[in-house]
């Protein structure tokens, strides 16, 4: 092998890592096992395809090396490889994010309609939950909030939330999340809140995120079954915060 056939193997290799990401819907199905594993019909319900085109896409992804799989029962569960994958999937959004302008139009428009308000950063996030003065909502399916979630989030999946608002207290501040800056659910859930009467904002980002930054993610379910209103006065109480 000379100089210009190996060049030739090498850029070939490194475009089927780019051919995998040729696919919107196979950026998605990575976006959401960036989350937690999933079943194929998992993945088909939540990305809107039939079973037979998610089983497609999932093969291209895991053939360039993307995701592994185990198998459960009837059932084939997906998971990304590694956290390589979800670097270069953050880093291909990033760089649409910088050279793209219709990334920004999109969002502005979007969550501008939905709820009307920058996100708090997670640093701000953090400040005011020590504080006791917000309560942080987690609204993925549950699976993908014991896969990994902030410190103190409450499981209430966007589905839920509707017959769990009066858990809340409506004397605290809300921050619901779901997946990403990206992800819809946030945003709906912040949507419901508001119009129960509650103070609520979206938080940026999503767990990947800031799992990637150094932020310590919490695994599994949370032990405390306590009504949420109650949580919330023994924290503010314990802080001596009234608000």
């Amino acid at each position: 092998m000379d100089g210009r056939e190996f060049k030739d193997a090498i850029f070939e290799q490194f475009a089927r890592v780019g051919a995998a990401f040729g696919s919107p819907k196979r950026v998605e199905i990575v976006d959401l096992l960036a989350q937690a594993e999933r079943t194929v019909e998992s993945i088909a319900a939540a990305t809107g395809m039939t079973v037979t085109n998610t089983s497609r896409h999932l093969q291209i992804l895991r053939n360039a090396g993307m995701l592994a799989s185990r198998r459960d029962g009837l059932h084939v569960v997906y998971r990304v490889a590694d956290d390589s994958v979800v670097t270069g999937y953050r880093a291909l959004r990033t760089l649409a994010e910088s050279r793209l302008g219709d990334v920004r139009q999109l969002a502005e428009a979007f969550f501008g309609r939905v709820d009307g308000a920058e996100p708090v950063g997670v640093d701000e996030l953090l400040a005011r939950s020590k504080a006791g003065g917000v309560v942080v909502v987690d609204v993925r399916p549950r699976l993908e909030f014991e896969a990994g979630h902030l410190p103190g989030a409450i499981s209430i999946p966007l589905e839920e939330l509707s017959q769990r608002i009066s858990e809340l207290d409506p004397d605290t501040a809300v921050v619901a999340y779901c997946r990403g800056p990206y992800c819809v659910l946030a945003a709906e859930a912040v949507t419901h809140l508001r119009a129960a009467g509650l103070h609520a904002e979206r938080l940026a980002a999503g767990p990947p995120d800031w799992h990637a930054t150094g932020v310590p993610l919490v695994v599994g379910a949370t032990s405390d079954s306590r009504p949420l209103r109650s949580q919330t006065r023994k924290r503010r109480e314990a802080r001596g915060v009234t608000l």
